[in-house]
Protein backbone atom coordinates (compact mmCIF):
# COMPACT_ATOMS: atom_id res chain seq x y z
CA UNK A 1 0.00 0.00 0.00
CA UNK A 2 1.72 3.12 -1.16
CA UNK A 3 2.57 5.93 1.20
CA UNK A 4 -0.34 8.47 -0.06
CA UNK A 5 -3.07 5.31 0.19
CA UNK A 6 -2.10 4.49 3.63
CA UNK A 7 -2.53 8.13 5.58
CA UNK A 8 -5.44 9.20 4.08
CA UNK A 9 -7.12 5.33 5.52
CA UNK A 10 -5.25 6.53 8.70
CA UNK A 11 -6.68 9.94 8.95
CA UNK A 12 -10.39 8.60 8.12
CA UNK A 13 -9.63 5.86 10.66
CA UNK A 14 -8.70 8.80 13.12
CA UNK A 15 -11.66 10.57 12.42
CA UNK A 16 -13.60 9.92 15.70
CA UNK A 17 -17.02 12.08 14.36
CA UNK A 18 -17.14 10.54 11.12
CA UNK A 19 -16.95 6.91 12.26
CA UNK A 20 -19.41 7.47 15.35
CA UNK A 21 -21.96 9.35 12.60
CA UNK A 22 -21.75 6.30 10.46
CA UNK A 23 -22.09 3.71 13.50
CA UNK A 24 -25.19 5.93 14.44
CA UNK A 25 -26.31 5.53 10.99
CA UNK A 26 -26.07 1.66 10.25
CA UNK A 27 -28.01 1.50 13.93
CA UNK A 28 -30.54 3.10 11.86
CA UNK A 29 -30.51 1.29 8.95
CA UNK A 30 -29.10 -2.28 9.56
CA UNK A 31 -31.72 -4.53 10.75
CA UNK A 32 -30.62 -8.34 11.81
CA UNK A 33 -30.16 -10.67 9.50
CA UNK A 34 -29.89 -7.83 6.72
CA UNK A 35 -27.61 -8.40 3.64
CA UNK A 36 -24.96 -5.55 3.30
CA UNK A 37 -23.03 -3.83 0.40
CA UNK A 38 -19.91 -1.71 1.22
CA UNK A 39 -19.05 0.49 -2.09
CA UNK A 40 -15.46 0.99 -1.82
CA UNK A 41 -15.21 -1.10 1.60
CA UNK A 42 -11.30 0.42 2.01
CA UNK A 43 -10.44 -0.94 4.83
CA UNK A 44 -13.75 -2.81 6.21
CA UNK A 45 -14.52 -0.22 9.21
CA UNK A 46 -17.64 0.42 7.70
CA UNK A 47 -18.34 -3.06 6.82
CA UNK A 48 -17.33 -4.75 10.30
CA UNK A 49 -19.62 -1.56 11.92
CA UNK A 50 -22.38 -3.66 9.30
CA UNK A 51 -22.01 -7.10 11.35
CA UNK A 52 -21.90 -4.90 14.63
CA UNK A 53 -25.60 -4.21 13.81
CA UNK A 54 -26.62 -7.19 12.92
CA UNK A 55 -26.20 -8.14 8.88
CA UNK A 56 -25.88 -11.48 8.48
CA UNK A 57 -23.49 -11.18 5.54
CA UNK A 58 -21.50 -8.04 3.87
CA UNK A 59 -19.87 -8.15 0.99
CA UNK A 60 -17.14 -5.47 0.41
CA UNK A 61 -16.49 -4.06 -2.86
CA UNK A 62 -13.16 -2.55 -3.65
CA UNK A 63 -11.81 -0.99 -6.62
CA UNK A 64 -8.23 -1.23 -5.77
CA UNK A 65 -6.47 -4.35 -5.75
CA UNK A 66 -3.44 -3.77 -3.19
CA UNK A 67 -6.50 -2.29 -0.72
CA UNK A 68 -8.66 -5.15 -1.34
CA UNK A 69 -5.45 -7.51 -0.14
CA UNK A 70 -5.32 -5.61 2.18
CA UNK A 71 -8.58 -5.71 3.83
CA UNK A 72 -9.07 -9.62 2.92
CA UNK A 73 -5.90 -10.12 5.54
CA UNK A 74 -8.15 -8.30 7.89
CA UNK A 75 -10.97 -9.83 7.18
CA UNK A 76 -9.49 -13.37 7.94
CA UNK A 77 -7.26 -12.19 10.90
CA UNK A 78 -10.88 -10.91 12.78
CA UNK A 79 -12.39 -14.77 11.34
CA UNK A 80 -14.78 -12.81 9.25
CA UNK A 81 -15.03 -15.47 6.19
CA UNK A 82 -18.07 -16.27 7.04
CA UNK A 83 -19.43 -12.95 7.22
CA UNK A 84 -17.66 -10.93 5.09
CA UNK A 85 -16.81 -11.58 1.44
CA UNK A 86 -14.14 -9.18 0.24
CA UNK A 87 -14.66 -8.49 -3.59
CA UNK A 88 -11.86 -6.76 -6.08
CA UNK A 89 -13.61 -5.18 -8.64
CA UNK A 90 -15.89 -2.66 -10.38
CA UNK A 91 -19.01 -2.32 -7.74
CA UNK A 92 -21.12 -1.18 -10.86
CA UNK A 93 -20.50 -4.16 -12.72
CA UNK A 94 -20.19 -7.33 -9.91
CA UNK A 95 -22.38 -10.13 -9.95
CA UNK A 96 -23.49 -10.71 -6.45
CA UNK A 97 -25.26 -14.14 -5.62
CA UNK A 98 -28.11 -12.47 -3.49
CA UNK A 99 -29.83 -8.91 -3.28
CA UNK A 100 -28.86 -6.41 -0.54
CA UNK A 101 -30.91 -5.13 1.96
CA UNK A 102 -28.73 -1.96 2.86
CA UNK A 103 -26.12 -0.13 0.69
CA UNK A 104 -23.15 1.73 2.46
CA UNK A 105 -20.16 3.82 1.13
CA UNK A 106 -18.04 6.68 1.93
CA UNK A 107 -17.31 8.14 -1.65
CA UNK A 108 -17.04 11.58 -0.54
CA UNK A 109 -14.55 13.58 -2.31
CA UNK A 110 -13.60 17.44 -0.88
CA UNK A 111 -16.81 18.29 -2.16
CA UNK A 112 -18.80 15.60 -2.14
CA UNK A 113 -20.13 13.62 -5.57
CA UNK A 114 -15.86 14.24 -7.19
CA UNK A 115 -15.38 10.96 -6.76
CA UNK A 116 -19.05 10.03 -8.93
CA UNK A 117 -20.74 8.70 -5.45
CA UNK A 118 -23.96 9.19 -6.91
CA UNK A 119 -23.48 7.56 -10.02
CA UNK A 120 -21.62 4.79 -8.94
CA UNK A 121 -24.34 4.18 -6.05
CA UNK A 122 -27.56 4.82 -8.39
CA UNK A 123 -26.15 1.95 -10.67
CA UNK A 124 -25.06 -0.36 -7.77
CA UNK A 125 -28.80 -0.01 -6.26
CA UNK A 126 -30.49 -0.88 -9.90
CA UNK A 127 -28.65 -3.91 -9.92
CA UNK A 128 -28.19 -5.17 -6.62
CA UNK A 129 -30.54 -3.22 -3.99
CA UNK A 130 -33.68 -5.13 -2.79
CA UNK A 131 -36.83 -3.11 -3.05
CA UNK A 132 -37.28 -1.12 0.08
CA UNK A 133 -33.90 -1.09 0.76
CA UNK A 134 -31.97 1.27 2.54
CA UNK A 135 -28.69 3.64 1.51
CA UNK A 136 -26.30 5.13 3.75
CA UNK A 137 -25.61 8.22 3.11
CA UNK A 138 -28.94 8.73 2.31
CA UNK A 139 -28.87 12.27 0.62
CA UNK A 140 -25.51 14.52 -0.70
CA UNK A 141 -25.59 17.78 -1.05
CA UNK A 142 -22.97 20.09 -2.55
CA UNK A 143 -22.73 24.09 -2.52
CA UNK A 144 -21.37 27.15 -3.93
CA UNK A 145 -20.48 30.15 -1.55
CA UNK A 146 -18.99 33.34 -2.10
CA UNK A 147 -16.32 34.20 0.85
CA UNK A 148 -13.50 36.44 1.98
CA UNK A 149 -10.78 35.39 3.87
CA UNK A 150 -9.08 36.54 6.74
CA UNK A 151 -4.81 36.81 6.62
CA UNK A 152 -4.97 33.39 5.46
CA UNK A 153 -5.19 31.23 2.05
CA UNK A 154 -5.88 33.08 -0.74
CA UNK A 155 -6.44 36.72 1.31
CA UNK A 156 -2.96 36.48 1.97
CA UNK A 157 -2.31 37.64 -1.79
CA UNK A 158 -3.61 41.32 -1.02
CA UNK A 159 -2.47 44.84 -1.42
CA UNK A 160 -1.40 45.11 2.05
CA UNK A 161 0.10 41.75 3.53
CA UNK A 162 2.74 41.58 6.18
CA UNK A 163 2.71 45.56 5.02
CA UNK A 164 4.15 44.50 1.30
CA UNK A 165 1.86 44.07 -1.84
CA UNK A 166 1.71 40.54 -2.98
CA UNK A 167 -1.29 41.01 -4.96
CA UNK A 168 0.80 40.53 -8.61
CA UNK A 169 -0.22 36.79 -7.78
CA UNK A 170 -3.19 37.07 -8.76
CA UNK A 171 -2.86 37.50 -11.98
CA UNK A 172 -0.58 34.02 -12.29
CA UNK A 173 -2.88 31.42 -10.76
CA UNK A 174 -4.62 28.90 -13.08
CA UNK A 175 -8.24 29.04 -12.79
CA UNK A 176 -9.22 25.95 -11.37
CA UNK A 177 -10.14 24.88 -7.94
CA UNK A 178 -7.57 24.79 -4.88
CA UNK A 179 -7.84 22.39 -1.67
CA UNK A 180 -7.97 24.50 1.85
CA UNK A 181 -8.56 23.45 5.26
CA UNK A 182 -9.45 26.48 7.33
CA UNK A 183 -7.34 28.10 9.79
CA UNK A 184 -10.03 30.58 10.87
CA UNK A 185 -13.48 30.86 9.39
CA UNK A 186 -13.97 32.91 6.47
CA UNK A 187 -16.58 35.63 6.15
CA UNK A 188 -19.43 34.34 3.96
CA UNK A 189 -20.79 37.36 1.42
CA UNK A 190 -23.58 35.34 -0.11
CA UNK A 191 -25.61 32.32 1.18
CA UNK A 192 -24.47 28.42 0.25
CA UNK A 193 -26.40 27.74 -3.21
CA UNK A 194 -26.61 24.55 -3.59
CA UNK A 195 -24.82 22.79 -7.28
CA UNK A 196 -26.04 19.56 -6.53
CA UNK A 197 -28.52 17.62 -4.34
CA UNK A 198 -28.32 13.91 -4.85
CA UNK A 199 -30.75 11.23 -3.05
CA UNK A 200 -27.88 8.42 -3.09
CA UNK A 201 -29.30 5.92 -4.95
CA UNK A 202 -31.90 7.22 -6.87
CA UNK A 203 -30.27 10.47 -8.66
CA UNK A 204 -27.67 9.85 -11.35
CA UNK A 205 -25.51 12.69 -11.63
CA UNK A 206 -23.90 14.76 -8.62
CA UNK A 207 -23.08 17.99 -9.66
CA UNK A 208 -25.27 20.77 -11.83
CA UNK A 209 -23.28 22.60 -14.89
CA UNK A 210 -26.30 25.27 -14.70
CA UNK A 211 -25.28 28.59 -13.99
CA UNK A 212 -25.88 29.87 -10.22
CA UNK A 213 -26.48 33.07 -8.93
CA UNK A 214 -24.86 33.64 -5.59
CA UNK A 215 -26.10 37.20 -4.43
CA UNK A 216 -23.77 39.34 -2.03
CA UNK A 217 -25.58 39.59 1.35
CA UNK A 218 -22.95 41.63 2.89
CA UNK A 219 -20.21 44.19 1.97
CA UNK A 220 -16.41 42.80 1.76
CA UNK A 221 -14.09 42.16 -0.56
CA UNK A 222 -14.53 39.02 -2.53
CA UNK A 223 -11.76 36.44 -2.59
CA UNK A 224 -12.78 33.07 -3.81
CA UNK A 225 -15.56 31.20 -4.31
CA UNK A 226 -16.02 27.99 -1.87
CA UNK A 227 -17.43 24.41 -2.88
CA UNK A 228 -18.27 22.29 0.35
CA UNK A 229 -21.10 19.33 0.66
CA UNK A 230 -23.12 17.75 3.55
CA UNK A 231 -23.92 13.97 3.89
CA UNK A 232 -27.14 13.20 5.63
CA UNK A 233 -26.52 9.54 6.70
CA UNK A 234 -29.59 8.83 7.71
CA UNK A 235 -32.36 10.60 9.70
CA UNK A 236 -30.68 13.33 11.84
CA UNK A 237 -27.31 12.37 11.16
CA UNK A 238 -25.29 14.63 9.10
CA UNK A 239 -21.52 15.22 7.93
CA UNK A 240 -20.45 18.37 6.22
CA UNK A 241 -17.14 19.75 5.59
CA UNK A 242 -18.15 23.45 6.08
CA UNK A 243 -18.50 24.08 8.79
CA UNK A 244 -15.95 21.49 9.61
CA UNK A 245 -16.88 19.30 12.41
CA UNK A 246 -13.95 18.60 15.44
CA UNK A 247 -11.22 15.38 13.89
CA UNK A 248 -12.57 16.22 10.26
CA UNK A 249 -10.24 15.30 7.62
CA UNK A 250 -12.01 17.29 4.75
CA UNK A 251 -10.75 20.11 3.19
CA UNK A 252 -12.90 22.12 1.14
CA UNK A 253 -12.07 23.27 -2.76
CA UNK A 254 -11.92 26.62 -3.05
CA UNK A 255 -12.19 28.66 -6.47
CA UNK A 256 -9.65 31.58 -6.31
CA UNK A 257 -10.99 35.28 -8.23
CA UNK A 258 -9.02 38.20 -8.41
CA UNK A 259 -10.12 40.32 -5.00
CA UNK A 260 -12.98 42.34 -5.54
CA UNK A 261 -15.10 44.98 -3.68
CA UNK A 262 -18.42 43.90 -3.43
CA UNK A 263 -21.96 45.23 -2.08
CA UNK A 264 -25.04 44.41 -0.86
CA UNK A 265 -27.33 43.43 -3.70
CA UNK A 266 -24.11 42.40 -6.32
CA UNK A 267 -24.47 39.59 -7.61
CA UNK A 268 -22.41 36.45 -8.21
CA UNK A 269 -22.86 34.52 -11.20
CA UNK A 270 -21.45 31.00 -11.37
CA UNK A 271 -21.15 28.17 -13.72
CA UNK A 272 -18.97 24.87 -12.61
CA UNK A 273 -16.68 23.56 -15.76
CA UNK A 274 -16.10 19.75 -15.65
CA UNK A 275 -13.46 18.04 -18.02
CA UNK A 276 -14.73 14.95 -19.55
CA UNK A 277 -13.74 12.46 -17.31
CA UNK A 278 -12.10 14.45 -14.71
CA UNK A 279 -13.10 13.22 -10.85
CA UNK A 280 -10.39 15.36 -8.98
CA UNK A 281 -11.71 18.87 -8.60
CA UNK A 282 -8.38 20.29 -8.98
CA UNK A 283 -9.42 20.25 -12.74
CA UNK A 284 -12.76 21.66 -12.09
CA UNK A 285 -13.07 25.49 -13.21
CA UNK A 286 -15.65 27.83 -12.40
CA UNK A 287 -16.87 30.41 -14.60
CA UNK A 288 -17.70 34.27 -13.48
CA UNK A 289 -18.80 37.02 -13.47
CA UNK A 290 -20.24 40.10 -11.59
CA UNK A 291 -23.46 41.97 -12.00
CA UNK A 292 -23.48 45.15 -9.69
CA UNK A 293 -26.33 46.47 -8.01
CA UNK A 294 -28.58 49.09 -9.68
CA UNK A 295 -26.57 48.71 -12.89
CA UNK A 296 -28.41 48.64 -15.96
Amino acid sequence: MDTRTLVMHQAMLGDRTRLRAYDDALAWAVRPGDVVIDVGAGLLVLGMLALKHGASHVYAIEGDPVTAAVAASIAEDNGLSGKLTVIHGDARTVELPRQADVIVSELMGNIGPEEEMPEIIAAVARRALAPGGRVVPQRLTTTLTAIEFDDEGWGVWSGDALGYRLDAVQGFVQPAAHLHFFQRPPTRLSAAVPIGDSVLGATETGVSTAPRKLRITRPGTLHAVMGSFTATLAPGVTLSNFPSYPGCNWGVWIWPLRHTPVIDGDVLQARVVLPEGVRVATDWQLECGISRRGAS
